[in-house]
């Protein structure tokens, strides 16, 4: 509604104050999805930061450390003040780098984490691009990512970025296969690849209806972000920063920026998939999908707090030996339950 009458309003004023003769259809059109869209990365940033403190302030306390508590009170401008000091760091290019590529690595995965917000619904009408395949979009703009890991890590003419680079292309393409497999059971739930058909089917929470499915996306999620028990692009005592060794200054901001938005992108599309998206008693719909999103980033910093790094082998055999089977298990085990639901009604599979 908020959206709706500042562009109404503003389109009155262009057509009838600065004498535009665009179509009101069109006009309006224009400054809904600017309106959308800034709002949506002010509240994307916002969301980012809170994370970062919420992150820090929670396995501290699952360390017995107190965590940010000096920069404003109870540390919570912490994140700003991070912020403003890679802000000021000299933005540093190695010599031997390749100036082109190393400058646009991180555009690249900032950009390519954006993209996936396009097709989100966050709430009932609020989304600002409803695709009829939109899951696939996600999934699909998910992997960008990968170009602008390699690409920090072949632009920076350094042997550990290179090496965490390659590790990153052998374990994102390892865990593709799952993370596509475990949402097939829930297309063949609601027959609709249309993320906001998928929430509205959801008249119960698909989480009751597909644990395995949930649970190897979540794995799966956590092996595409390179979070722990899966940061070896990152092992600072093996590769010691792995493909943003050499980064410092605004670049370095950027990564953590990407980093952070690919997170907040795999929460909310577990939140659509299988938490039922906005729907909720008596709260809005909006801050139903606000709370299930920070719930699953909890569980993302409990893993993170509680589980050992993996080797790459043990990574690599998880995603293979364990993760694809139990994916390819859950879609049976669906397809058989539907088969027998549909046996089951009036006039059976005919």
């Amino acid at each position: 509604m908020v959206v709706r009458r500042v562009t109404e309003a503003s389109a009155a004023w262009l057509v009838g104050g600065a004498g535009l003769s665009l179509p009101p259809d069109w006009l309006l059109a224009a400054l809904r999805g600017v309106v959308f869209i800034g709002a949506l990365l002010a509240s994307l940033t916002l969301a980012v930061m809170s994370m970062i403190y919420l992150e820090r302030r929670v396995i501290a306390l699952m360390q017995s450390r107190v965590g940010p508590n000096r920069v404003g009170p109870e540390g919570l401008l912490q994140p700003l003040a991070d912020v403003l000091k890679l802000l000021g760091k000299e933005d540093i290019i190695p010599a031997g780098a390749d100036r082109v590529v190393f400058s646009l690595a991180p555009l690249v995965m900032v950009v390519s984490a954006l993209l996936a917000y396009a097709v989100i619904p966050f709430s009932e009408g609020l989304v600002l691009t409803d695709l009829n395949i939109g899951l696939v979009y996600v999934l699909a703009v998910g992997s960008l990512s990968t170009i602008g890991v390699l690409m920090a890590g072949w632009g920076s003419n350094n042997k550990f970025a290179l090496l965490g680079a390659m590790r990153a292309a052998a374990q994102i393409v390892s865990y593709e296969v799952p993370l596509v497999l475990s949402v097939v059971g829930v297309v063949l739930l609601t027959g609709s690849l249309s993320l906001t058909r998928i929430v509205e089917a959801q008249t119960v929470p698909f989480l009751l209806l597909q644990p395995l499915g949930f649970l190897v996306f979540l794995t799966a999620s956590l092996a595409e972000l390179n979070r722990t028990p899966f940061d070896l692009l990152e092992a600072e005592s093996e590769i010691i920063a792995g493909y943003h060794t050499e980064y410092s200054g605004i670049r370095f901001a950027l990564f953590f920026l990407a980093e952070y938005l690919n997170t907040l992108t795999a929460a909310a599309l577990a939140t659509t998939l299988f938490l039922g998206g906005w729907r909720g008693p008596l709260l809005p719909p909006w801050l139903w999908f606000i709370l299930k999103v920070y719930l699953v980033f909890f569980v993302i910093m409990w893993l993170r707090g509680t589980l050992p790094r993996v080797r790459i082998d043990q990574m690599l055999g998880l995603a293979w030996k364990i993760l694809v089977p139990l994916a390819l298990l859950n879609i049976l085990l669906t397809s058989a339950g539907l088969s027998l639901v549909q046996a089951a009604r009036p006039g059976g599979l005919a």
